[in-house]
């Protein structure tokens, strides 16, 4: 049925409503049996009213006829009207510059890293690797990294979840202040955070200074493994705060007030149900934390340049050295450096899998 057939069913259709005065309902016309005939617009078996043929007649060039008798009246209009091809362009236009910073600054390095780390003196080989692997001062890098990475994520995840348990219990408005200053203070790191320790807890820091006069430190050495895993925790508490925030919904208040009336403590009470709810989360942010540290370099170059062995230090000391420049080698620690983050990773998704599981 062409479209000259379906208007001019649907001009007959609006002769028979004209025939019906608008304060007649729909009712008395059933009564009269007078109704006006039936019209099928955009799937729906109305009455054919004035409105309901007008805004027919406004959508009909955006839909399909399927279906038109003229004895009845009856106009079928699809519904599944065909969208532009610019309406269905649009979204990969807007996602096209996501797309491209995505593959610039992401792709483009990873493919670089990983083929320039199994190449040495123009040939493809595995040399970069067996100097890694063979010597005890980048054995030191990695094992520096992961141990200031580890201590850092568990004292920061500790102190987080403290924190966060007892955010849930203020009110609303200074819980709301407490999580804008979180926020700004996850961004406060690298050089302005080194400078800061310096000033507060350097040789001689006014908190360092303000501690040894009263007598509750004899000496701290902030240029140390200590001071390192001091300033890493300090950047790791705000990030674990807004990532465990969202999990602590999945604790009902009720849970509480039901264990102490079966004569469980408040230690109980985290221990067998508070924490079993929160573990997926809490290894997931463990994780996001140690990868967090690993790929730390500014803080720590700032405060202690090149005297401690650390992987990041070292690539960046192979890319941007002085003495000596070694890319190959530094795309081989980073490689190494993800291979390390992606294991991680994994084991952290199979642990989560199986507790679900459970």
């Amino acid at each position: 049925m062409n479209e000259q057939a379906i208007s001019g069913n649907l001009r007959d259709a609006d002769k028979n409503v004209a025939e019906f005065p608008p304060s007649t309902s729909a009712s008395d016309e059933r009564t009269k049996g007078t109704a006006p005939p039936t019209v099928t617009c955009h799937g729906w078996h109305v009455r054919a009213h004035r409105d309901v043929l007008a805004a027919c007649r406004r959508s009909w060039p955006f839909g399909r006829a399927r279906q038109a008798d003229s004895q009845t009246g009856e106009v079928t209009a699809s519904t599944s009207a065909k969208p532009a091809s610019w309406r269905r362009l649009l979204p990969l236009a807007l996602v096209l510059p996501f797309a491209l910073a995505f593959g610039l600054f992401q792709l483009a390095p990873m493919a670089w890293v990983l083929i320039h780390s199994f190449q040495a003196g123009g040939d493809w080989s595995l040399a970069n690797f067996r100097e890694i692997l063979g010597s005890p001062f980048y054995r030191q890098s990695f094992a520096n990294s992961l141990d200031l990475a580890f201590w850092s994520s568990l004292l920061g995840l500790g102190i987080a979840l403290a924190g966060t348990a007892a955010l849930r219990q203020v009110p609303g408005r200074l819980r709301d202040a407490v999580v804008a200053f979180t926020t700004m203070a996850s961004n406060f790191s690298g050089v302005p955070l080194a400078f800061a320790f310096i000033v507060l807890l350097g040789m001689n820091g006014a908190a360092t200074l303000l501690l040894r006069e009263l007598g509750l430190i004899e000496q701290f050495h902030l240029y140390s493994r200590a001071g390192l895993i001091l300033l890493y925790t300090y950047f790791q508490i705000p990030l674990a705060v807004l990532l465990l925030y969202p999990a602590f919904d999945a604790i009902k208040a009720d849970w509480r007030e039901a264990a102490a009336l079966l004569g469980a403590g408040p230690l109980h009470y985290w221990l067998r149900v508070a924490l079993p709810v929160l573990s997926p989360a809490l290894l997931g942010t463990f994780i996001i934390l140690l990868a967090n540290a690993l790929g730390a370099y500014a803080s720590t170059y700032a405060l202690m340049t090149s005297n401690y062995n650390l992987v990041t230090i070292q690539i960046a000391g192979l890319v941007a050295g002085d003495i000596f420049l070694e890319p190959q080698l530094a795309a081989a620690l980073s490689l190494l450096l993800m291979a390390l983050l992606v294991l991680v990773t994994a084991v952290n998704q199979w642990l989560i899998a199986r507790s679900r599981h459970e």
